[in-house]
Parts: C-alpha cells; sequence; structure tokens
C-alpha cells in the first residue's frame, strides 16, 4: 500500500539524511508527529519536532529530514503550540502531526501519513463549517493563509521558493469574529437547516477574566472579573468580596454565562473546584466552558497595569476609554483586564476594550433585585433542573422575540430585574389599536443578528456578504423608521416608547451613506475588485484600474498584427480554462505560426499560443490584477474602518430596537391568559398576590388541566412569616417558587399570572431548595443546604423575600428541628424579611404562638381517607390522600410519606410493616412534642437540647 511504501521510503532514507541524535523517521512517521525536541521514543504522540540540526558533517549539514512545507508547519507551530493550525496549501487547508490526528477525529475525517507527519485536508470553501465545529469542542483552532499570489510571486526574486504563510486568524469559543467563520447565510437560515451543518452562535458567548486577592490581615478574599462579548461589544466589570463556598463569583458566573474563562495559574483551589463544576454541568462536550490558564505574572498588579496603560495611551478614537477611568478601576478589576487585553491581542480583538460607552457595572445595589446562583437555579429562570434546557424556565415563558440582539436583551433582564417603568409601555403595546405599533413589530422579524454584523465591522474581520446584510437591514430600518415619525408623534403617549421610536431613526442614518458606495452585486459575491461603484473617493484604486485598462488596450490592439501574420482577418482571441487572449490555429495551418511563439495546450484539431508580445503583456495584466486585488483589501479595511467611528450610536440604536423586541415580547407573555398589570411600589414591604399561579406550570398544562391559583398576603409591619406544611407532593414547592417568579416578573416589568397584585421592590429573592450534593466541591448534602442557609442569614435584608423549602432534612431529626427553628427563628425577630418556610417539622408551627403578630400557619389542603385494619390479619393498611393543591390556613399535623410510597409502587408487605411502625412512632412523637412545648414556654428553654440554637447568632 501507499502507506507502507512511504514507511520503507522513509526508513532507507535515515541512512542518508542527516538526524538529530536518538531521533528517527520511521517512529516519527508511525507516530505521525515526534516529540518536542528531539522527537525520541519519550515524545509526545504527533508533537511538532524541532527542524534538524546542522552539526555534525559538513557534506551532509544541507540536507534536512524535512519537505520546506514540513518545516515551515514546524516553525509555525513552534510560535502557536496550544492551538490546532489549519495551513492554506492551494485549494485546501491541511492540518499537520498531532493536529491532523485531533481533527480528523473531531470531524470525522480521513487522516493518513504524507512524508513525516500525519494529515488530513478540508476544502477551502468549508474551513468556516469545519472551524466552528472544532472550536464547539473547545479547540483553539488558527488559520494559516498564503499571504504571496503566484502572478506577483513569479515576477519576483523568491519566484522559486516556498509559497509565505502567516498565520492570519485565531478562534475560540468567545472569538468566533471574522470572515473565515462567519457564513454568509442568515441565522434564521441556519436554525430553518438551510446551513443545517454550521455550528450556530450561542445566544451569548462571553469571554470571562477573573482574578483572586486574598488581604491576609483581614482575612478577606476580593474577587474581581471583567467579562467581555467580542461579538457584541458588550465589556461586564464586578468587584466584591467573597467567602469559602465562592456563591457570589458562583452567580455572577451564571449570569454571565460564559463560553470561555481565563484564570490564573495559581488560582486557589476552591475557586478552581467550582469553575470546573461549571465547566463540567454539561454532558454534551461543545456545551462545556472552555478554562484557560494563563501565566499567573500577567494577573499581578503592576504587569496587568503596565499593560492597560500602554494599551489606552494609544486610544486616537473617538469614544475611547481613557486612562484615568481606567486607573481609577479597583485594582482586582485591572488585575483581570491586563491579561484579557493581552488575551485579544492575539485575536486581533482587543478593539473593545477601548470603548468607553460598553463598559458597564455588573452589579449595583442600587440598581435592583439580587438573583444569586442557588435562586438562579432553584426558580428555573435561566434553565429548567431537569434537563438544563430551556422549556418549562421562566425564560421560555417570557421569550417571545424576534431577533438575536432582543433574546440576549431579555435573558439578561430575567437574570438581573431593574425597577425600570416598563409596565406603561407593555400595556400601551396590548391595548392600543395603532399600526404603528404593529409596524414596528413587523420590522422586527427576519432581522439578521445586527449587533454581532455592527461588531464584526467594528473589528475590520466582515466580509463583503456580512457588510452588505447588516448595513442594507439598517439602512432599511431607519428609513422605515423614520417614515413612522409622524405617526409616533401623534399616536404614542408612552415616554419610554416614543423614546426608543423617536431616537433611532437618527443614530441609523450613517448606514445609508456607506450602503449607497457599493456595489450590490459584487458585495453579494464577494467581488472586491468591483465593490465600489464610485471610484472618486478611491484614487489608488483609479489609477490601478487605468493601468490594467492600459495593458487590455495593448493586449487588443496586437491583435491586428496577429490576424496579419496568420492572414485572418475574423481571428479574435479565445479563453480556455481560465485561461485568456490564446491565439487558436487549426493544426493544418500550423505552418503559418512563427517559429517564436509559445504553444499554451492543444487538442486534435487546434493548437493554442501566445506571442512574446502577448506574453510578456498577459504576464504584466496577472501582475496588475492581483495587486488590484490586494489594493482593494486595503481599501476595504480601511472602509471597514471608517464604518467603525460610527459604532457607539449604531450600537446604541440596536440596543433600542433590542429594547422594542423585548417589550413586544413581554405584551405577548401578558396575551397568554388571566395575566394582570402588578402594582410595584417602592418603599413599602408587601406582597400581595390574588389567584397567583407558577407561570411555567400553567403554561405547560396548558387550558385542559388548569393550575389551582392560590392568594398570598406578606406584610413587613404584620404577618410577615408563612410557615407551610402538608403532604408530600401537596403543592408546596411549586407555591413558593409561584410567589418568588411573580415578583420577578413584576420587578422587571411584565405582567403577571394573578388577577391583581401588588407588591413592593424587592432588593433581592434568596431561596434554599432540593436535596442534592456538590461533589466538585467537596461538599455533603447536609453541608451544602447548610452553606446555602448561611449564605442567605449573611446577605438577606428586610427588603429580600426570603424562601426556605425543608431546612433541616439532611441530618438528624433532633439536629434538624433544632437548626430549623433557629433559623426561622432569627429571620422572624432579627432579619424581619419576607419569608416563605417549608417544612416537615411540627414544632415549628409553635413559633405562630411566639410571634403571633409575625407568624402564620398554612398548609396545602388534601382530603384523607382514613386507613382500615382488617379484621382477620390486623394489618395496617396506609391512609390514602386526594390533593386539593389550595393553600389553607393552619397547620398539618403530618406529611402522609406513606401515600407518596404507595404512588411509588412500594410492595405492600412493606407498606404494611411501614404502618405498623409509622403507627408505634406517633405515641413517641406525642410525649416529645409535649416536651417540645414545655420548653419553649419555660424559662429553662436554654437547657433544652432541642432548642441549643435558637440562641444562636448567624456566624
Amino acid at each position: 500500500t501507499k502507506r507502507a511504501k512511504l514507511c520503507v521510503r522513509d526508513q532507507q532514507q535515515e541512512e542518508h539524511l542527516d538526524c538529530e541524535p536518538g531521533f528517527r523517521l520511521s517512529q516519527f512517521a508511525k507516530s505521525g508527529g515526534g516529540g518536542g525536541g528531539g522527537g525520541g521514543r519519550g515524545g509526545r504522540r504527533g508533537a511538532m519536532p524541532s527542524p534538524p540540526s546542522d552539526s555534525g558533517n559538513p557534506s551532509r549539514r544541507s540536507k534536512s529530514a524535512y519537505t520546506p512545507l514540513e518545516q515551515q508547519v514546524i516553525q509555525l507551530k513552534q510560535q502557536h503550540k496550544d492551538a490546532l493550525l489549519a495551513v492554506e496549501c492551494g485549494y485546501k487547508y491541511r492540518f499537520f502531526g498531532e493536529d491532523a490526528e485531533i481533527a480528523a477525529k473531531e470531524l470525522n475525517i480521513f487522516c493518513h501519513l504524507d512524508h513525516n507527519f500525519m494529515t488530513c485536508s478540508i476544502p477551502t470553501h468549508r474551513l468556516f463549517v469545519h472551524v466552528r465545529r472544532l472550536v464547539s469542542r473547545g479547540h483553539k483552532v488558527g488559520v494559516v493563509k498564503q499571504t504571496e499570489t503566484s502572478a506577483i510571486k513569479a515576477s519576483g526574486a523568491n519566484r522559486n521558493a516556498l509559497f509565505s504563510r502567516q498565520l492570519s486568524a485565531l478562534y475560540t469559543k468567545s472569538t468566533l469574529v471574522g470572515e473565515d467563520v462567519n457564513p454568509v447565510c442568515r441565522l434564521g437560515d441556519v436554525e430553518e437547516g438551510v446551513c443545517g451543518d454550521v455550528v450556530s452562535d450561542p445566544p451569548d458567548s462571553f469571554l470571562l477574566c477573573v482574578s483572586e486577592n486574598w488581604d491576609k490581615p483581614k482575612k478577606q478574599l476580593t474577587v474581581g472579573l471583567v467579562a467581555v462579548q467580542p461579538s457584541t461589544g458588550d465589556v461586564l466589570l464586578d468587584c466584591f468580596p467573597d467567602g469559602q463556598s465562592r456563591s457570589e463569583l458562583e452567580g455572577r458566573v451564571l449570569k454571565i454565562n460564559p463560553v470561555e474563562i481565563l484564570v490564573p495559574s495559581d488560582l486557589s483551589e476552591q475557586t478552581h473546584r467550582l469553575l470546573q463544576s461549571i465547566a463540567n454541568a454539561s454532558a454534551q462536550a461543545d456545551d462545556r466552558v472552555r478554562v484557560e490558564r494563563r501565566d499567573s505574572a500577567q494577573f499581578e498588579f503592576a504587569s496587568a497595569m503596565n499593560t492597560a496603560t500602554e494599551f489606552y495611551c494609544h486610544a486616537p478614537e473617538k469614544g475611547s476609554r481613557s486612562l484615568s477611568s481606567v486607573a481609577s478601576l479597583e485594582s482586582p478589576v485591572i488585575c483581570c483586564l491586563g491579561p484579557l487585553i493581552q488575551y485579544l491581542q492575539e485575536f486581533n480583538l482587543e478593539r473593545v476594550l477601548r470603548s468607553e460607552s460598553s463598559f458597564q457595572r455588573l452589579s449595583c445595589e442600587s440598581e435592583g433585585m439580587s438573583l444569586s446562583a442557588a435562586t438562579l437555579r432553584n426558580l428555573e429562570i435561566l434553565n429548567n433542573q431537569t434537563d438544563g434546557g430551556a422549556r418549562g424556565s421562566l425564560l421560555w415563558v417570557l421569550d417571545h422575540t424576534r431577533t438575536p440582539f432582543g433574546r440576549r436583551l431579555m435573558r439578561k433582564w430575567a437574570s438581573r430585574p431593574l425597577t425600570d417603568p416598563r409596565q406603561d409601555a407593555v400595556q400601551e403595546i396590548l391595548e392600543s389599536q395603532s399600526l404603528t405599533l404593529n409596524a414596528v413589530k413587523s420590522l422586527l422579524s427576519h432581522l439578521p443578528d445586527l449587533e454581532r454584523g455592527i461588531c464584526s465591522i467594528y473589528h475590520k474581520k466582515s466580509s463583503t456578504q456580512e457588510f452588505y446584510l447588516i448595513s442594507s437591514g439598517l439602512s432599511r430600518l431607519g428609513s422605515e423608521l423614520r417614515a413612522l415619525l409622524p405617526a409616533v408623534q401623534s399616536q404614542i403617549s408612552s415616554a419610554l416608547l416614543r423614546g426608543l421610536l423617536l431616537d433611532t431613526p437618527d443614530l441609523l442614518a450613517p448606514a445609508h451613506s456607506h450602503l449607497e458606495v457599493l456595489n450590490e452585486r459584487a458585495a453579494k459575491t464577494g467581488n472586491k475588485t468591483e465593490l465600489f461603484s464610485d471610484l472618486s473617493g478611491f484614487p489608488v484604486l483609479r489609477e490601478r484600474r487605468e493601468q490594467i485598462q492600459t495593458v487590455v488596450g495593448q493586449i487588443q490592439d496586437h491583435r491586428k498584427d496577429i490576424r496579419r501574420t496568420l492572414k485572418a482577418p475574423a481571428l479574435d482571441y479565445a479563453t480556455v480554462s481560465g485561461q485568456e487572449f490564446l491565439i487558436e490555429v487549426k493544426n493544418s495551418l500550423s505552418s503559418t505560426v512563427p517559429p517564436d511563439w509559445v504553444k499554451i495546450s492543444s487538442t486534435k484539431a487546434v493548437s493554442r499560443y501566445h506571442s512574446p508580445f502577448l506574453a510578456e503583456r498577459y504576464k504584466k495584466l496577472l501582475q496588475l490584477r492581483e495587486q488590484l486585488l490586494l489594493d482593494c483589501q486595503r481599501e476595504w479595511t480601511h472602509f471597514l474602518d471608517q464604518f467603525g467611528e460610527h459604532y457607539h450610536t449604531m450600537k446604541r440604536a440596536i440596543s433600542h430596537l433590542a429594547t422594542m423586541d423585548c417589550l413586544f415580547s413581554l405584551a405577548e407573555v401578558a396575551k397568554q391568559g388571566d395575566y394582570c398589570r402588578p402594582e410595584v411600589c417602592d418603599g413599602r414591604r408587601e406582597i400581595m398576590i390574588q389567584d397567583g399561579r407558577h407561570p411555567a406550570i400553567d403554561l405547560l398544562m396548558g387550558e385542559h388541566n388548569q393550575y389551582v391559583p392560590n392568594l398570598t398576603k406578606l406584610q413587613g409591619d404584620g404577618r410577615r412569616t408563612m410557615i407551610i406544611t402538608g403532604p408530600n407532593m401537596g403543592g408546596k414547592s411549586s407555591y413558593i417558587r409561584q410567589v418568588a417568579l411573580i415578583c420577578v416578573l413584576a420587578q422587571m416589568g411584565s405582567y403577571v399570572p394573578a388577577s391583581e397584585a401588588r407588591l413592593g421592590v424587592l432588593d433581592g429573592i434568596y431561596t434554599r431548595m432540593g436535596a442534592s450534593d456538590n461533589i466538585y466541591k467537596g461538599r455533603s448534602t447536609f453541608m451544602e443546604e447548610l452553606t446555602e442557609a448561611s449564605e442567605i442569614i449573611r446577605r438577606a435584608t428586610e427588603r429580600s423575600l426570603v424562601i426556605l423549602d425543608e431546612l433541616g432534612r439532611g441530618t438528624s431529626t433532633h439536629d434538624g428541628i433544632a437548626i430549623a427553628y433557629a433559623t426561622l427563628k432569627y429571620f422572624i425577630k432579627d432579619v424581619k424579611a419576607l419569608t416563605l418556610f417549608v417544612t416537615h417539622y411540627p414544632p415549628l408551627c409553635e413559633l405562630e404562638q411566639v410571634y403571633p403578630e409575625h407568624v402564620s400557619n398554612y398548609h396545602m389542603a388534601f382530603l384523607l381517607n382514613e386507613p382500615d385494619i382488617a379484621a382477620d390479619t390486623g394489618e395496617v393498611q396506609p391512609e390514602f390522600i386526594t390533593f386539593l393543591y389550595q393553600l389553607t390556613e393552619g397547620a398539618a399535623g403530618r406529611s402522609y410519606g406513606l401515600n407518596v410510597a404507595r404512588l411509588a409502587d412500594i410492595p405492600d408487605d412493606i407498606l404494611h410493616t411501614a404502618s405498623r411502625k409509622a403507627r408505634e412512632l406517633e405515641s413517641v412523637h406525642v410525649d416529645t412534642m409535649g416536651c417540645f412545648l414545655l420548653c419553649n414556654s419555660s424559662t429553662a428553654a436554654e437547657n433544652c437540647p432541642l432548642l441549643l440554637w435558637r440562641h444562636a447568632t448567624p456566624d
């Protein structure tokens, strides 16, 4: 076989080629690569070795074990060791060595031995498909392109040397920006399967950089983070203290939802475990977060500050961030900014960090509701807890957006509810009969991702097709919105809607002037030589065109001489297989052809020639055409740079459009049925919800299985704590989640699933639900439970909503009751937060008697069929429960767990034994209950072992 012959050939060459000591070509060829240095047996499989040494026998010093192309690849690989390199070789891109083996496995293509390296290849026109596939699997991919053209190279001094090649771009999950990776088809086409093999972009593609600063005297950890989305230009900053559990960092990471994280090499073990657990959360490789460790020296303050100073001192652009504003940032933030600048410079995407307007604070106490990582998970705000998908989450209920940029904004609204007055705008959209709003809504349909498009232009990485798609979309929107301005002024009353619609046309105006310069057909086909319809502003291109026309004219004039020579007055030039200006002569007349003419090609009937003059002029023409291509590329880059000057105004316009899209989406939510406009009052500590329903469950169940509505009343100065008991599967958890979700909906500006709602503005919702361990963090189920409870105790205020579901169940009954009792008492007496407390511990219900003005007992109603006792055997049958899912005042005495056991098909023998044992334990529990009540009312309460936690401090 060919492979066997190659191996034999290489084995024979060993005797004649000068190889490094200990390095044998046959070993390297067999492994598809070699070691890093000498490439001996201990070398890593497939790694690129160093070029052979010239030391040794002088007579063999010029000989090499590698082809010129392989030597070029080795040098490139040494410069970019952590990337898979796709090297342009004519009409295809090739991978070499270990890169080839990895690419072949990931792309499911054939890998074979060629000379010294394993290799595989992909066609040039499919580059974007395969790069996206490799990147989605967590790889860093480098694209190496030929930097010389054939005609120019043929006329140069190095015409016999190898084509020069350079790395043109690097790509990772967060840096998929550029002509090589952006398909020409729109995002909608990808979703509809027109470009079905393209890996589409995730909703967000944030690159997150994390730094840590440990203050030894204060024993305080401060975490800094900077998150940037190069594809949209968004930059988020934050600096905050964090504890042993890293819950603050976890909450922010879940909100940002990064696809890639940069961390220092000396990252703490606790943070490493957290990020590793987040990175491995997905079962699919293409959904996992990519974590890259960088040199810790880059994260030191002095080094990071030097990097930032050098970067922001060279910021001549309008709207660029000043060095003084950067220097005023917290030192942990600067420690992230420095490495991030260095990293993005490798991808030529650092420009977004210069923008003043792009920087946003991730969290600000005055900006609205805080949702911790546990709350985002427990309330299923962004993803469901069943399979991690969107269906069943709050975002799934809310997201009726029509644009990709609107979808991203809706996710921000759901994870960070602000107190913006959006209800007026939603109500007007919902109730207005104006055709103007319907026209605006229809304009948002079938738009490309304008936000990512203008950012690609801003990075000067846009293709002509993408530029035309984006700029024509922006121009059309601007024109049609401007035509609606009189109707907006006369028909729209909402201040928010008026501001958005009146401001947007002027912001989009620059798109029209740039679009006028382009030749539509050339832009759509990617022909940069014919791209600019008016060359008055492009003198270099005009001069080059004139030179080309001069040469073409000379060639056409030469046709007269050819006709005279061949005595053929009607002869014209022929073009065959791309070869132009061929003189085609019948073979029977070949004797008339001058001897100095060059034969180009022939068939049985004809031969084709170039005269010496024609050959020289055609060669010049090809050189000028390739030079024109280079000139056009330079002018195109400059043209993109000019458009990029309007980036900030365009981005603001697209932000307005995204807000409109989200407001239309919230109006769609309100139409889902029986939603009401909530009354949200700042300064009031109250939650009053009449006929409240769980938004996701209500939608999933549909009209045929109606969700049972419930009443909720909590008042900060009155009864602010509800203790909820009842049978297992009675609907307790669904009820408390619905209260929290309605609060989130109201505060983000949405209508809510209730007949009436009156709510105060909350500073945060804190939840403790579920029973699960956290192996990555080294925590047991009970430890995870108490860690979350500790975070809530530390962060909750009297303006918070606290939800605790079955606290204390992860340990023994007595310890669990003690912990639950003490924690609940602390929230009632000291924190004074609005609290929903679900429990299966009856003793906790006695807190209603201790704090009657602040605590009420409730249970989920049910119907009970008393158990039967068989007359012949005396066996006790478990009771049967009918769930009513209705919140009712008063405490439930039992949890009726055996009913759930029956529903789960536990065998009857086990149920009978369990029923008998339950009756025995009930009598013991009555005695314990009496002791508990006695201790609770006694001055000797501190001596009761069940109440050891009741006087404990939050620490």
